[in-house]
Parts: C-alpha cells; structure tokens; sequence
C-alpha cells in the first residue's frame, strides 16, 4: 500500500484539494485514507458519499444528490477527506462542476479538507482539467497480496505455504486486486490440500481471465520442463542461470535482471518450446502475443491496440511475453513495409527500453535478416541464439523423448541407428516419424517396432531438402551473428547444390 500511500501524500502536501483516484479498489483506498486521515491533520476523519446513500456525516439532509451533497461540505467542512464514490456518473453537471470548483478555491488555502473522487473509469471535464489532481491507484504490490493472503489462511489452518513459496506466491499473485486475489485464494484453500505447483497453475488461470478481453493476448497454460528438449543446451543453460535473477529480490537488490531474448532459426527445431519451457523453469505466466491480430483492425488501430497489449501485460508481471515470428509483424523490408508497422515498431523499441524489470520477452523468428538492426542490437535483448538442424547426439535425446512420451521403451529401439538416415531432420520431424509409428501399431493391435520407425524415417523427406536454398541462407547469416543454441555445431547437412 506504501507506493499508493506516497502517491495520495504527495497531492495533500501539494494542497492539492480536489483528487481524482482512478482505482476499482474502493474499500483498499479507504483503509488508506484512513490511515492518512489520521497521520496528515489533527482530527482528520473521512466521511463517504454514494449515490445510494448520500453523505454518512450529513445526518438528517437528504445528501442523494451530489450538488447537494458538495453544497453541504461547503457549508460546514471537517478536517480530512470527503470521498465521492459514484461522483464520475454525474461530473458532467454544471451545478457539480461548480460546487467542486468551489471546493477547491476555499479548500486549497487552508490545506485541511480534501475531496476524493473515486472512480474506475477517468471523467473529467475540461472546465475542471486544471484543478484536478488525478492519481492512477497502483494495484497492490507483492508485500501487501501477501498480508492479504496470510490472514485469509488462517481460514484453512490445514492448507501449509512454507516461507520459500510464499515469497513466489506473492509475486504471482501482482496484478490482481485485493478482492481479485481473496477470491481466489477461498477457492484455492477450499481445495483437497492443493501443492504449491496446483496453487500457482491456479493464479496463472486466474491472470489468463484478466486477460481474457485482450483477444490478441493467449495465455498459454501447458507446463514444459527444459528437460523435454532435446539438445540446445547452451541455450538451456543460460535461461537455468538466470532463474533466480527474474525474482522481486534480485530487482529491489539492483541485480541484472533478464529482459529478453531473440531466437530465430530453422523452422521445427524448438523455437517455440524454449518459449515455453522459459516461463516453466520460472514459474510464471506465458502470454502469446498475436500480431496478426494487432494489425487486423478488430481492434482499433494497430498503434492503439499494440499499446493496451503492452498495459495488459505490464499489469500481469511477473510474466513471459511470446512473441512468435516476430520477423512478420515488426520485419521492416523496404517494399512491404506500411505505416501501420512503422508506427507500432517504433512504440515496441520505447516499450522494450521503459517496460518494467519483470516483463521478459521471448520472440522467435524464422528470417531475422528482415528485421531492422535496432532491434537486434545488444540491449533490445540479452542474447540472440540461432537454432540449428539437431546433430547427432541432440536427435539421439530427441528420439529418447518422444519415445517416452508416446509410451514406448527406448532401451528397447536401436536409437543409434536410427541417427544416419536422419541427419538433417529437425526436432518436429523426428517427433511426427515416432507418432507415426505409433499409429500404424496402434492400428494393428500391437506394440511399436523398431522396422516402424526406419520405414518412416526411409519414407519422410525432410525440410532440409525441400527447403535447402532457404536453410542454407538462414545458417549463413547466423554466422557469427547469433550465438549457436547447441554445444557444438553439427556438420553440414543440409545438400549442396
């Protein structure tokens, strides 16, 4: 509550009379204007008004009205704060732009009467634009959720949160309300003794509604371990180093926190489940980006609904932002390039500067060279790693894992010498021979055999061959341009012309 707080005492020491919160939290505003009242006047109170009930200190008036109701602050004042909950539904009034124009030549001299206007929308008339104070209520920060879910707790004295997961807890739970995260915790708690992974899956559920009116923003809910892909170890390494460093603790102690990365390469070769596997290892929320559907005018302007998208995430944080083939939306090729593009790319590098510490991106790009240097350069993002075609020892724990996935024993398949007649296939394709093989079993009422997955490894031409000339230019201009995903880069397969 403490940056809310400032805020609020930043507009009283500045004899700012007339305050517009904009805030759905009405009830957490006044326990902090209480909390005011108390510390910033001698016998400070705060007194309400609703449409509903009138003014609670105006006893025997009928106060229903809000011209009404200002008209008898004005009459007889008290020291502290006069919170107007409905006020924006009839701020348009020429009689209530009056009496809070009043209100505030004859309140702002002697600095001790304040009137609050409360609302989740902002209405504010242009006669009134000078006078008033407006203040974005921020949500409640992670030290506050977790006071709120503590005394919710003592409900459930069965339900255990050691103190390690309660630290996690409570930066999942940012984004959400007092009364958002209450809600939730009664239903999680009410659960048969849930685990901390069940009660985090659960606050992620929970940011995916807030986000469900973005259209253009997916939540992603599948968990995927580092462990379920195959090779790109250097990759895998470097986000498992960074995991404690996308914490609260490591921004308050002023620690480098992770900002993004950029992976691009050869289509099917794990672009996007280290996107995935990324917001897994550090237990937040993954939200895809869609910017086809940005830039499809369903929305408004492409500019406009790429800015409520950022909003929308930023509200969230901590969280994973994916953006997928982001060489498509934000790729700046002379001859293709519209306004609309111009524009939201140019929103995208200030919001990649400005974004809060615990936003991190993921993008994924099959052509990067069509993507414009600024964005590439070190400071957009932390690292630029190119994907390539598994060598292999990465296709031999490629097989392992879908072998495993699919229910098959991978002791019991000759893996090794399934590596030659596979060389230059990519991650996908080895996991559609294995669930090929799998199918023709299943059809035939039997277990899989290893003759099923040579057939299907002699039968698929893989993308390295009907796709060589392209492949061949990805991997050139990866060259000392990005950093290999892999250990150690594979030999040539892609054919020679």
């Amino acid at each position: 509550m403490s940056r809310m707080i400032d805020e609020i005492r930043a507009a009283v020491s500045g004899q700012r009379s007339l305050i517009y919160l904009q805030t759905h939290e009405e009830d957490r505003v006044v326990d902090a204007l209480n909390q005011l009242a108390k510390e910033c006047f001698d016998n400070g109170r705060v007194s309400t008004w609703a449409c509903t009930a009138g003014l609670d200190s105006a006893k025997g008036k009928d106060t229903y009205d809000p011209a009404e109701a200002l008209r008898v602050i004005l009459e007889s004042p008290h020291e502290g704060f006069y919170v107007m909950k409905d006020l924006s539904g009839f701020i348009e009034r020429q009689e209530v732009i009056r009496g809070l124009r009043d209100a505030y030549h004859r309140f702002s001299a002697d600095a001790k009467t304040y009137v609050v206007i409360l609302s989740p929308i902002r209405v504010i008339p242009d006669s009134l634009d000078k006078e008033m104070c407006l203040v974005e209520v921020p949500l409640p920060d992670g030290h506050e959720l977790l006071d709120h879910v503590l005394k919710i707790k003592e409900a459930y004295p069965d339900v255990t949160l050691s103190e390690a997961f309660q630290s996690e807890m409570s930066l999942a739970l940012r984004g959400l309300t007092l009364r958002e995260a209450g809600h939730l915790m009664h239903r999680v708690f009410k659960g048969d003794n849930p685990t901390e992974d069940e009660i985090l899956t659960q606050i992620f559920q929970e940011k995916k509604w807030l986000l469900r009116k973005a259209g253009y923003l997916e939540f992603i809910p599948q968990r995927l371990d580092l462990a379920m892909i195959g090779g790109l170890e250097v990759l895998k390494d470097w986000v498992a180093r960074r995991k404690e460093l996308f914490t609260q603790e490591a921004v308050d102690a002023g620690l480098p926190v992770p900002r993004g990365v950029l992976i691009m390469g050869i289509s099917g070769c794990g672009k996007s489940m280290s996107a995935k596997a990324i917001a897994s290892l550090w237990r937040v929320p993954l939200f895809r980006l869609d910017m086809n559907l940005v830039f499809s005018g369903m929305y408004g302007s492409p500019e406009e609904a790429f800015h409520r998208a950022m909003k929308a995430i930023e509200s969230v944080a901590p969280a994973v932002l994916w953006i997928d083939e982001i060489e498509n939306a934000l790729g700046m090729t002379s001859d293709a390039t519209t306004a609309e593009q111009a524009l939201t790319f140019s929103s995208f590098l200030t919001w990649m500067q400005e974004r809060p510490p615990l936003v991190f991106i993921a993008a994924t790009a099959n052509k990067i060279e069509t993507l414009p240097a600024e964005i590439i350069r070190k400071g957009r993002f932390d690292e630029v790693f190119f994907c390539d075609l598994p060598g292999d020892e990465e296709r031999a724990s490629i097989f392992r894992i879908h072998l495993e996935l699919n229910g098959i024993d991978p002791d019991a398949m000759e893996i090794h010498r399934l590596l030659h007649p596979t060389r230059g296939w990519t991650g996908a394709e080895i996991e559609q021979a294995v669930v090929a093989a799998r199918i023709d079993a299943l059809q035939e009422k039997r277990e899989v055999k290893f003759d099923d997955l040579v057939r299907h490894a002699i039968r698929m031409v893989p993308l390295s061959t009907t796709m060589a000339e392209q492949i061949r230019a990805i991997r050139s201009w990866s060259h000392n341009r990005a950093t290999l995903a892999s250990k150690a880069k594979p030999k040539s397969m892609v054919p020679e012309k």
